[in-house]
């Protein structure tokens, strides 16, 4: 009794025990590894689509999805671009160092100016090898670039937090060099080295703001000819950038979820993608996860402006956790804060970090449905998911794994609706 009273005295107690109590063995299945597609579809649009809708499920081909989304959606993608991210280089010992790019840090932390950065740059690197790799070591390499050679030095700035200085002396941008000096970083499950026809494939054909070190790839069905249905139907589209990071393939590890550790993610958002969502309002369907989790921070951006907390876009990973109803205003609401405060600072776009953590237990506050390929076991995608349409994710895995579906991000697609609606 006396546990009772302390919850109903302290709402925060209350859900900190539920969220706690959280078993991520409820959240795995068994998935094989011939499940695993380590190859896209020879044609994009030709996956299969299963529908999810209040615990019905029919299955389709991914050009069917026209005729399973209502003529007044509006379809929101992530536009980011994948870059070679991942590079190689061998010290005098015969020692192969490999750095991953995952994040800026000087001159500037805005991935889409970092890109055109020249002479000089520091990012945030996992580091493959890194014992063989000393703090005052220097790494060096000559690549041609544009025509030209180009010195590129790489040295440690920070050894201890992985922060990589990288010199170089030709006026190219740091996006220059990198296309000449990396390969594309495909997923650690696919077990397989980056192919020449994975430049094409694993990049939406609507990629545009380069920054990303995996593709959103629930965007990867989508087509030329799928576009041109969509538009028939008079349903619409608006995009926005998230820099998808390393984080997303980062194994819960943890006991308690809520300990594990979200990695910040780059978000960009412009004025018209605000006014098309305030048209929108109960009609938004997300094309994959990341453009979910954007628009659910999108949300709570607005709450912090609307509530005169901060003008900062910066979401923590539980700041959606304990709120009550009556003390949010609604999705309108939000978003209309948005677009004062971006109207009265005379702003076209907002660039903002999210390391936002939806598990079960969150409510949806902008997305009616999300279209999403299918995630690994015990993920924290697995846990949004779930969050999502609740415990019949797990019929919906199992019905995939029936009938033949192809898993991860090279694999088949599903649209989900949510249960219960947006609150």
């Amino acid at each position: 009794m006396e546990g009772k009273m302390d919850a109903e005295e302290n709402p925060d107690a209350l859900w900190r025990r539920e969220a706690e109590a959280i078993d991520l063995e409820s959240y795995t299945y068994d998935l094989p590894d011939d499940r695993i597609a380590k190859y896209p579809m020879e044609v994009r649009d030709q996956s299969k689509l299963m529908v999810y809708n209040d615990g019905s499920i029919s299955h389709l081909r991914f050009t069917d999805i026209t005729s399973q989304l209502p003529a007044d959606t509006l379809l929101v993608f992530n536009d980011t671009k994948v870059i070679p991210a991942r590079a190689h280089f061998r010290k005098e010992t015969g020692a192969v160092i490999e750095l991953l790019l995952l994040h800026p840090e000087l001159p500037t932390r805005v991935i889409n100016d970092a890109m055109l950065v020249q002479h000089s740059c520091v990012w945030e690197c996992m580091i493959g090898n890194k014992k063989r790799w000393k703090a005052g070591d220097t790494l060096s390499n000559v690549i041609p670039v544009n025509g030209q050679e180009v010195h590129l030095q790489v040295s440690y700035h920070d050894y201890e937090h992985n922060l990589v200085k990288l010199n170089w002396d030709a006026d190219v941008t740091f996006l220059d060099l990198v296309k000449a000096l990396g390969e594309i970083p495909l997923p650690p499950y696919l077990n397989r080295d980056t192919e020449e026809p994975d430049k094409e494939t694993y990049q939406t054909v609507y990629a545009h703001h380069d920054g990303a070190v995996a593709a959103p790839t629930a965007g990867l069905h989508f087509t030329p000819r799928v576009f041109d249905a969509l538009e028939q139907k008079g349903i619409r589209k608006a995009f926005l950038t998230l820099h998808v990071g390393a984080g997303t393939f980062q194994p819960i590890k943890v006991e308690k979820v809520t300990e594990h550790r979200m990695h910040s993610e780059q978000v960009v958002f412009t004025r018209e993608l605000i006014q098309n969502l305030l048209q929108s309002v109960g009609h938004v369907v997300p094309v994959g996860t990341t453009s979910l989790r954007s628009l659910e921070s999108l949300y709570w951006y607005g709450v912090k402006l609307f509530k005169k907390e901060t003008t900062a876009f910066n979401i923590e990973k539980l700041y959606p956790y304990p709120w009550k109803e009556a003390e949010l205003p609604s999705a309108t609401q939000s978003l209309q804060a948005i677009a004062d405060y971006m109207d009265a600072s005379a702003l076209q776009e907002i660039v903002g970090e999210t390391e936002i953590f939806i598990f079960p237990g969150y409510r949806f506050r902008l997305c009616r449905g999300i279209i999403t390929n299918y995630h690994q076991p015990g993920s924290t995608l697995i846990l949004l998911v779930a969050a999502f349409v609740g415990k019949d994710w797990k019929t919906i895995y199992c019905e995939a794994l029936a009938k033949g579906y192809r898993f991860l991000s090279y694999g088949d697609s599903s649209l989900l609706w949510l249960n219960g609606g947006v609150s």
